[in-house]
């Protein structure tokens, strides 16, 4: 396999996510690509935004933090989702840092969250990550509770909830869960769904996807350290 450049690599989903749109007679902006930063040299990041790249996805908020904070003042149109879990006691900075929280997943960090974005004057749009797999050791929402954590998250807490985001279990064909999360946000009036990585992007875009969170394939591998 040759090796692409990050820029390189970025246009060749672009053109992937514009075809796939237009084969489901969606527009191609519909979709937004994610590119997963997390545990990537500086290098490669400078690459990406050097193309113009400007929508970034981060597992912790610390690394966020230290690779982010000071890239702000100049790239002021960047934006940032979380897509890892969150703890509760690194809500705060969340709130301060990030332009999207796609992790949403339990009361507690639902509550807290409300609290926090209040505190700060910041109403962020959020994703209620729903476990599709009912996977013990994966974060996300029961589907059973879905419905009443949608209520608890925006009429309790006061949470902007766009959509819902999935990461469907590694041994299972993900159009299942997929589709599975569109017909939930249907149901519930969502707009947005976050689903889809580099190995599955394009079935999640035929499924409706709004939003794809790809990293190996824009960036390659990503480092063990």
């Amino acid at each position: 396999m040759t090796l692409m450049s990050v820029s390189e690599n970025l246009s060749l989903i672009q053109e992937k996510i514009d075809a796939v749109a237009a084969g489901a007679e969606r527009a191609s902006d519909d979709v937004q690509l994610v590119a997963v930063s997390k545990k990537q040299p500086e290098g490669r990041i400078q690459e990406a935004l050097g193309a113009g790249h400007r929508t970034f996805g981060e597992n912790r908020v610390q690394e966020a933090q230290e690779r982010w904070g000071a890239l702000r003042a100049t790239y002021t149109d960047l934006k940032l989702h979380l897509i890892g879990p969150l703890q509760t006691n690194k809500a705060g900075d969340a709130v301060a840092l990030f332009d999207v929280i796609e992790t949403v997943d339990r009361e507690k960090l639902a509550r807290i969250l409300g609290k926090e974005m209040e505190k700060q004057s910041r109403a962020l749009p959020c994703f209620i990550q729903v476990n599709t797999g009912d996977e013990e050791q994966k974060a996300g929402i029961s589907l059973d509770a879905l419905d009443g954590f949608y209520v608890f998250c925006t009429k309790e807490c006061g949470l902007n909830i766009i959509g819902l985001m999935c990461i469907p279990p590694i041994n299972e064909e993900p159009e299942r869960h997929f589709k599975l999360l569109a017909a939930r946000a249907k149901a519930l009036g969502l707009k947005h769904l976050s689903m889809g990585m580099s190995g599955d992007f394009e079935r999640a875009i035929s499924c409706g996807a709004t939003y794809v969170r790809v990293g190996t394939g824009v960036f390659g591998a990503r480092s063990k350290a």
